[in-house]
């Protein structure tokens, strides 16, 4: 068995004395492991960082083996990446999210989506809305779609403000608003074809809608917590949000 694979390396863990079992996100094998020997030299150390992008070879006698890899480093990432809180807890949030997937399973739409967020992620404000989206198509992927085109209530595709948590389906802001502390916040970027950038505040009420599908749907039944970095740039976000009300009323 044998296959040659651009991939994201997620994940790393030592293996014996000098090699390493690697995690890698593939655009048509999935996330798949595999022991690369030699890991954990001088060589390969700066290579095998979570958030590069490599060219793998994944040689195996039967298919259901975890195989061997060789690797190539094709696009020097993490460096970068941890060079920022946003670069770093980026990293952290796609390779933990790209974990819940199951192995070997083709996932190309969050290949490249993995990819693109990381390549451009400036800044925590951004860098968080960019993971909202990130997680929406997760959720997607995994069977947890929400509906965000049209009101749940009243068929309209227009003033949608909130989702419920019952049915994952937007509402819009008329049938919503007396059932308010009871539904979920929808900012409108998230919603197709929105413009504009999006404030503290939206970002935060993103995550938090997407937070609470994951932990519902995906997080809690595998009596798992979502990656510890995504609680820390939320937290980044909550500061900025209540500096940002401060000066407002001042």
């Amino acid at each position: 068995m044998e296959w040659v694979s651009e991939a994201l390396l997620i994940g790393l863990r030592p293996h014996g004395e000098t090699s390493a079992v690697i995690e890698v996100m593939t655009p048509d094998y999935g996330r798949h492991l595999g022991l690369v020997k030699g890991g954990r030299s001088r060589r390969l150390q700066p290579v095998l960082q979570a958030g590069n992008s490599l060219l793998v070879t994944w040689r195996a006698r039967l298919e259901a083996h975890l195989g061997l890899f060789s690797v190539e480093l094709s696009e020097a990432r993490a460096a970068r990446l941890m060079e920022s809180s946003a670069g770093l807890f980026g990293v952290q949030i796609i390779s933990g999210h790209l974990r819940l997937l199951a192995e070997r399973e083709a996932h190309p739409g969050l290949y490249r989506a993995a990819i693109s967020l990381l390549d451009h992620l400036d800044g925590p404000l951004q860098s968080a809305a960019l993971v909202a989206r990130f997680e929406l198509m997760l959720l997607d992927e995994l069977g947890f779609g929400l509906d965000l085109t049209r009101c749940a209530a009243t068929g309209r595709t227009d003033d949608l403000r909130f989702v419920s948590p019952k049915s994952a389906r937007a509402v819009c802001g008329d049938a919503g608003a007396p059932y308010a502390d009871r539904l979920l916040g929808l900012p409108a970027f998230l919603l197709p074809d929105a413009e504009g950038a999006p404030s503290a505040a939206d970002v935060v009420a993103a995550l938090t809608l997407t937070g609470f599908f994951l932990d519902r749907h995906v997080a809690g039944p595998r009596a798992i917590d979502l990656p510890p970095a995504r609680a820390q740039l939320l937290g980044k976000l909550e500061a900025e949000r209540r500096e940002a009300t401060d000066r407002s009323a001042s």
